[in-house]
This record gives C-alpha cells, structure tokens and sequence, in this order.
C-alpha cells in the first residue's frame, strides 16, 4: 500500500475526530496538541518496548505494540498533511542522507 494511501486514510479519521472534538468541547485540536497527543503515544509505545525487553509486563504486549505504532503513525501523517510536508519524498531523502552518513564512517 502507498504512503499517500495511508496518509489519506489518516486524515479522513481526523475529520471525523474534528467533527466530535467540536460536539464534546466546542473546538478543535490544534497541530499542537496533536503533537502532544504523539508524544504521550511515543510514552505508551516506550513502556511496550520495555515489555517486550523484558522489563515491564503487559498482557498482550504484541496487539498493544502494534497499535501503539499504529497511533503514533496516524499522528506524524496528521501533521504532515496539516504542515504540507511530502513525506514519502522527505523519509526516501532522510534515507538516503543517513546511508550516505553510515557510508563515510564505514570505514
């Protein structure tokens, strides 16, 4: 399946989040807070890695994972959409920075 694809996916389900963000609270979330919303996620997301290392315990621990980067997945392609960001363009040319970076301290 194609980033843009998800990327899409993603942003129909905040548009309907909106929708009952302005039902239960009379506004919507800012870019901000959906940023915080990632934040806390990515804290989930440690404490189910720490599980899988073995430091933690949780029940369930791979379906728990797996949402978990699921949830902070749909928070980075919020933003991206709602900052105009070309992710799929962005990560391919990160990718190719990083392996460039590894390249000249091969050796």
């Amino acid at each position: 399946m194609e980033i843009n694809i998800l990327i899409k996916r993603a942003v129909e389900i905040r548009e309907k989040y909106k929708k009952l963000e302005i039902k239960k609270y009379g506004k919507v979330r800012t870019n901000g807070q959906v940023a915080q919303g990632l934040i806390g996620d990515i804290g989930d997301l440690m404490k189910l890695v720490m599980a899988k290392e073995g430091i933690r315990e949780v029940d369930n621990v791979d379906d728990k994972l797996a949402h978990e980067l699921a949830d902070c997945l749909y928070s980075v392609f919020v933003l991206a959409n709602n900052f105009g960001v070309d992710l799929e363009r962005s990560f391919l040319e990160t990718m190719r920075e990083l392996e460039i970076r590894i390249s000249k301290n091969d050796g």
